[in-house]
Formats: C-alpha cells, structure tokens, sequence
C-alpha cells in the first residue's frame, strides 16, 4: 500500500493542463487535473463512454454542457456527468490553480 497526498507536486501554473492518474482498474478510474486558466478545445466536446463523477477539491471552474445550463464550481462542489452527455470546460480560474479529483465508472 502506498500512501499519497492530492496536493503534492500540484504545479505553480504551467502551459497545459495536468492529469495524474491515480487508479484504474476494470470497473472505475481516478484522476487528479490541475488546471490554471485552462479550457476545453472550442471546437469539440468530451463526449464520453464512461460516467464521470467531478468534484473541485480547489479553485474555480464551470462546465459548459451542450444540453443544459452552465454550472459554475467552486471548492467543494461536484457534480456527476451520466455518459454521453456533451460537455466541456468553459472557464477556469487563471490567477489559481484548480484542483480536480475526477471519478469515471460505468
């Protein structure tokens, strides 16, 4: 067993957004993204075969969905993405680092 901490090596800004992943295995996968002013591209959308469950553990975000209404995230805040629900990231704070922790599942 190896014990890990989510806000070591999280980085003072950088030109892209980092993920680290910290678990997958058959049935789920975790990631930690790091994100400084980062966006999703603007001419896609994540479309994915896997739910996503997001929280922000730090900083600010808000997730765009071609669907439904933008949702703004703050620390604390989750919010779980059913499969192929079109979405991306519309803003992220650029004067901090926002702190992600990712959960995708079938």
């Amino acid at each position: 067993m190896k014990v890990s901490n989510l806000f070591a090596r999280v980085p003072d800004g950088t030109d892209a957004e980092q993920f680290d992943e910290i678990l997958n295995t058959p049935a789920v996968r975790i990631e930690r993204i790091v994100s400084r002013g980062h966006t999703s591209p603007t001419e896609g959308w994540y479309d994915q075969d896997e739910h996503e469950w997001v929280m922000v553990l730090q900083g600010s975000a808000i997730l765009a969905f071609e669907n439904s209404p933008d949702v703004r995230l703050a620390a604390g805040d989750y919010i779980n993405i059913p499969a192929h629900c079109r979405h991306r990231v519309a803003w992220t704070d650029p004067e901090h680092n926002t702190v992600w922790l990712a959960v995708f599942y079938r």
